[in-house]
This record gives C-alpha cells, sequence and structure tokens, in this order.
C-alpha cells in the first residue's frame, strides 16, 4: 500500500472511534451525571527519504466535557445534585472513584451507598452513615449533613488536581492520579444532575463523521482499484 492509502487508513480509524464515542454518549443522553466525551486527533509528522514528510492522523485520545448539566428536582431525602466544579467520591472494588451522578440511598450496613452499593465517601474520606430514627435529615449547600437539626458527617467534594488525568472508567464513574477538596460545588439536596449530552448536537456532529467516514472509504476503494488496474496492464 502507498503512503495515501495508509495516512488514509489512519484517519478512518480515528473516525471509527470517533463514531462509537458519539454513539454512546446518544446513548447516555438520559443518565443521570453522565459527562460526554470527544476524541482529540493529534498529529504525527515524519521525514521520508526523499526528503518529503508524511502526515498521519491519529484519534487516539479523548476529551470528556465538564461542563454544568441542568438540575431536575425528585424530592428524595438522599438525592443530590451538584452545582460548579467538582465530583462526589465513591469506594469501589477497584478503588477510589469520582462521579457527578448523586442518586444515593441507605444500606443495610448503615451507610449511604450508589445503586450498585459503592459506599459514599465523606470530606474525610470514611463512609457517610445514614442517621438512624431520625425524623428529618436535611444536607446543606456545603454537604453538611443534620439530622434533627444535629450535625452528623459532611459529604465530600473532590476534584482532580491535574483535570488531564481525569479518565473514564465505565458509565459515570471517573479515576484521577490525584484527588483534592473542591471549594467551587454547591450542593442541592432533592435534586440530580442531568446528563450533560446534547442529542441534536451529537446527531448531527455523527452525520459530519460518518460523511467523512464514507469519503475516506470510497478513496480507499477508488486507490484499490487503480493498484489492481496497473498490476493488470504491467503483467500483460
Amino acid at each position: 500500500m502507498e503512503t495515501p492509502g495508509y495516512t488514509t487508513l489512519a484517519r478512518q480509524s480515528g473516525l471509527m472511534r470517533e463514531m462509537q464515542v458519539i454513539a454512546n454518549n446518544i446513548a447516555n443522553a438520559s443518565t443521570i451525571g453522565f459527562r460526554r466525551e470527544g476524541v482529540v486527533f493529534s498529529e504525527y509528522i515524519a521525514r521520508l527519504e526523499n526528503e518529503s514528510s508524511l502526515s498521519m492522523a491519529h484519534g487516539n485520545a479523548r476529551h470528556i466535557d465538564l461542563g454544568q448539566a441542568g438540575l431536575s428536582q425528585t424530592g428524595g431525602t438522599y438525592d443530590l445534585g451538584l452545582q460548579g466544579e467538582g465530583f462526589f467520591l465513591i469506594a469501589t472494588p477497584e478503588g477510589e472513584r469520582l462521579t457527578r451522578a448523586g442518586a444515593f440511598s441507605p444500606s443495610g450496613e448503615g451507610e449511604l451507598v450508589t445503586p450498585d452499593g459503592y459506599p459514599l465517601l465523606d470530606a474525610g474520606g470514611a463512609p457517610v452513615p445514614v442517621p438512624v430514627g431520625a425524623r428529618t435529615v436535611s444536607i446543606a449547600s456545603d454537604g453538611t449533613m443534620s439530622a434533627d437539626g444535629q450535625p452528623v458527617a459532611q459529604i465530600g467534594v473532590w476534584q482532580p488536581v491535574d483535570p488531564l488525568s481525569l479518565r473514564h472508567q465505565n458509565g459515570t464513574l471517573f479515576s484521577a492520579d490525584a484527588i483534592e477538596p473542591s471549594e467551587g460545588a454547591t450542593m442541592r439536596q432533592g435534586f440530580l444532575e442531568d446528563s450533560n449530552v446534547q442529542p441534536v448536537s451529537e446527531i448531527a456532529r455523527m452525520i459530519t463523521v460518518q460523511r467523512a467516514y464514507e469519503l475516506g472509504q470510497k478513496f480507499l476503494d477508488t486507490e484499490d482499484q487503480r493498484q489492481r488496474t496497473v498490476i493488470q496492464t504491467l503483467g500483460r
């Protein structure tokens, strides 16, 4: 295969990844706390023997959109929405993970947990206890949880020290190399943050990427036919 073919194949591979990412965004347009992703293309340039250069595009990095999404009121005592920067911190079998999905509920062990059973952690990194027998439970904008007017815990809000180290693990969970307390978020009890995916924009982007992929495939088909014709002509 000649240089144009290799260059186009690298581009096609990146476009395929981007279509997969966009499809995942669309599928999670209604997922609480989901953060949309995009593919970042980088350029690789190599010098050739004839002193010209070869430029190839690689779509091998993902960008996480941390833009604020809307909050939907649920009225749930342990439904929490964040406004501003920051994440909830939860403990999973694979380690601590960050999330914006704030749908929590009491567990049999007396802790606040996610729908998957992962404990929510407080500002000190310990599981958040559920007040037993309390008539009213309130959670202030700074994460302070009170039972019948008495403070019992402070739900932690965290952020990655380096935003570029944030990595999407699965669903609405993220990991980072190092985290620190975040002071830029407001917690709202009885609300959940929506997905920040804009379905119309994602569908429009999907159409654009798909057309670019089809053009690349058409070029590869044409190039393949050209080479077959040359081989057949020279072989006569």
